[in-house]
């Protein structure tokens, strides 16, 4: 069975993910590194299950989910990218392997979707947050055009930086 395709873009396809590849999402969230400003914790396979089965009813009611992304050149998995529900609202969100950073796929990734986001969905915004002290990541939220919209407080006392970009701001 072959993934169901939702977007390529220079360097990345992203597609939809199927359950024999749960083991790719295990590698990428049992990597302390990756995980630190995701869940704070290793993941296991009942993480990657739960998060493929959320992903699943995602990509059914929104037509968007955290999609499996790999490299065009050579089709190796190199993380995920997509949407998530937060509180009834589109949520842009990213990890990338640890030994693909650097590379440039996390912004090549935010890009494709912010474009593919307002050109193929009825959508007129989407949000994007990040702890503050992952400076990495709320860059790639500057740098593909969201606004700072205000800082939450998270159940474990670290601080969220939130983001907002409408389709009135997108310049695609």
């Amino acid at each position: 069975m072959t993934n169901p395709i939702i977007l390529k873009s220079e360097r990345l396809t992203f597609s939809a993910w199927l359950p024999e590849q749960i083991d790719d999402l295990v590698a990428l969230h049992s990597d302390p590194k990756v995980t630190e400003y995701i869940s704070g914790r290793v993941e296991d396979k009942a993480d990657a299950e739960r998060r493929m089965s959320v992903w699943g009813n995602d990509l059914k009611e929104h037509g968007w989910c955290k999609f499996r992304i790999s490299r065009n050149s050579d089709g190796k998995f190199i993380g995920r990218a997509g949407f998530g529900d937060h509180e009834g609202e589109p949520e842009i969100g990213y990890a990338i392997m640890a030994s693909e950073w650097g590379k440039g796929y996390a912004f090549e990734a935010a890009s494709a979707l912010r474009d593919w986001m307002f050109q193929t969905t009825d959508h007129q915004y989407f949000i994007g947050y990040a702890y503050s002290s992952n400076a990495a990541s709320t860059h790639i939220l500057r740098k593909i055009g969201m606004q700072f919209t205000h800082t939450e407080v998270d159940d474990s006392g670290k601080e969220l930086s939130f983001h907002k970009l409408t389709k009135e701001q997108w310049h695609g």
